[in-house]
């Protein structure tokens, strides 16, 4: 028997089949709308326990002597030229000055100091509590080389004070919380305070060329003790203000992970020749073309594939309708935000593997085909990746035999830290962030530059990247680069920051979030 379709039971299927349609369209509307008004991640811990009756607070006195403080360290240049090559003259300067700015620190019974591959500080704070298990604050004391004629309004190692900010190589790379950190303690000190957990602190001398001299042999000084620590904390991500558009407050990430890196030197050679008879294509076009092809040809975009998800998801309630809309339902617009994020170099670091090519070397005289040509390229490999899968991607990009790809060093992404509601250390700098920066939301986020606390994945699962400096439109360009600065007011409040983070992270345990 043969069914027999009639145009009238055709347009009742395609009737039946709209309703369904536009059923379905109303429910995801209703989803979405739903989501978008009651969609909200973070939640508050209930009442804290009160560790200390220190509160936060300078007197004008203090507020002039930790700015001095701070002006003397900026202005030693404690530079890093490469791994051979350091200012080891400003870093034995560096350690007088820590000696004789903080007086309570090197002098009291509770402090123990030691000087670790020869300039490097490890500080161990004695806790009255034995059972509790400690923590470590991470900082450094070296900084990137800086010149006066790149186009600086003052000179970078001036310290000069311009319209309310210090300027300075090391303002916000790193010496803000190395002074910050040890000027806390000063202060708690003076207040005859004694922690209840014992905590240490770790200023490298040579992060910025790698850390092999210092963080390496502070954890394997560490190690060698049986110590475990219940969290770390060292520089990263800041306190985002204006940067990202929608987002009308502004938000503070910690570093939950950071990316992982590796350098390849791709080269060609070919016979030389006079310039006079260039063959169809030279060494440096052939290398040229190779290069292109990488920049071209982007790594793929991974958004959602690591933790950089859930820094929107967080901070969805925060933006306005429009944007509140599409970051309340990552599950639906998730391409669509992160198509948006690759659109910027500040926001196309977090989505996925980046290609810088760095270097690029050739020629000897300008009538000779060079026989040879180099070019290095450093990737900042994103969470979900390795650095075999980033080697595979280049090889397949490249694919000219001509062009040798050759591995020079590299490290897989780190390890995701937890920041759930019964994180203790991720909650206690939650906490420590909402007393002294109230507006802020703090949200999880992955740094995309690498830091020392790489080296302490053996001591701690959980170690965060923050430091509470302020990251307005614009800054990006200062970090590493000319104009490196930090306001006044930001100064006092990132001591104030570490002064809070040291007793609150006295706590014993956790109170329970709230419903």
């Amino acid at each position: 028997m043969k069914t027999k379709f009639t145009k009238r039971t055709v347009l009742k299927f395609f009737g039946i089949l709209l309703a369904i349609l536009l059923l379905s369209v109303l429910i995801l509307f209703l989803v979405v709308i739903g989501r978008t008004f009651t969609f909200k991640v973070n939640r508050e811990l209930g009442q804290w326990e009160n560790t200390s009756t220190i509160y936060p607070y300078l007197s004008p006195e203090q507020r002039e002597e930790l700015l001095e403080n701070f002006k003397v360290a900026v202005q030693i240049p404690t530079v890093s030229f490469s791994e051979s090559d350091q200012n080891i003259t400003a870093l034995q300067e560096f350690d007088l000055l820590l000696r004789r700015v903080f007086p309570k620190v090197f002098s009291s019974s509770l402090v123990r100091h030691e000087v670790v591959g020869n300039y490097s500080h490890l500080f161990t704070v004695a806790g009255a509590d034995a059972g509790l298990e400690p923590y470590m604050l991470l900082a450094h004391i070296d900084v990137v080389p800086a010149n006066e004629a790149d186009g600086w309004d003052a000179p970078p190692f001036s310290a000069q004070e311009l319209n309310g900010f210090i300027y300075g190589r090391g303002t916000i790379d790193n010496k803000q919380s190395v002074m910050g950190i040890l000027q806390a303690l000063e202060y708690l000190l003076e207040k005859g305070y004694t922690p209840r957990r014992t905590f240490y602190i770790g200023l490298g001398h040579d992060e910025e060329i790698n850390g092999q001299e210092g963080a390496v042999k502070i954890v394997n000084l560490l190690k060698s003790r049986g110590v475990k620590l219940l969290y770390v904390l060292d520089e990263g991500l800041t306190i985002m203000d204006g940067v990202v558009d929608g987002l009308n407050e502004p938000a503070a990430l910690i570093g939950v992970s950071e990316k992982g890196q590796t350098t390849v030197k791709l080269s060609v050679s070919t016979p030389p020749g006079h310039s006079s008879m260039p063959p169809r294509e030279s060494s440096i076009g052939i290398l040229a073309s190779a290069v292109a092809r990488l920049e071209k040809n982007r790594m793929p975009n991974l958004f959602g594939h690591g933790p950089e998800r859930a820094t929107f998801e967080h901070l969805a309630h925060k933006f306005g309708w429009s944007y509140r809309m599409i970051m309340s339902n990552l599950w639906l617009f998730s391409s669509l935000l992160s198509s948006v994020l690759e659109g910027q170099p500040d926001t196309n670091a977090f989505v996925r593997t980046t290609t810088a090519v760095t270097m690029f070397n050739s020629g000897v005289k300008i009538n000779v085909m060079p026989a040879y040509a180099e070019a290095f390229v450093n990737f900042r490999i994103h969470s979900s990746q390795t650095v075999q899968e980033v080697l595979n991607l280049i090889e397949s990009t490249v694919s000219d035999k001509r062009v040798k790809v050759e591995f020079i060093n590299g490290f897989d992404p780190l390890p995701i830290s937890s920041y759930e509601d019964d994180t203790f250390g991720y909650q206690i700098i939650k906490k420590s962030i909402q007393d002294i920066f109230p507006r802020a939301t703090v949200t999880p986020g992955i740094c995309v530059a690498n830091t020392d606390s790489r080296h302490y994945t053996q001591l701690s699962p959980d170690i965060y990247r923050f430091a509470p400096s302020w990251y307005k439109p614009g800054d990006s360009a200062r970090f590493h680069g000319v104009n490196e600065r930090i306001s006044i007011q930001n100064y006092e409040e990132i001591v104030l920051f570490y002064f809070q983070l040291m007793q609150n992270s006295d706590v014993r345990n956790l109170p329970t979030p709230r419903t």
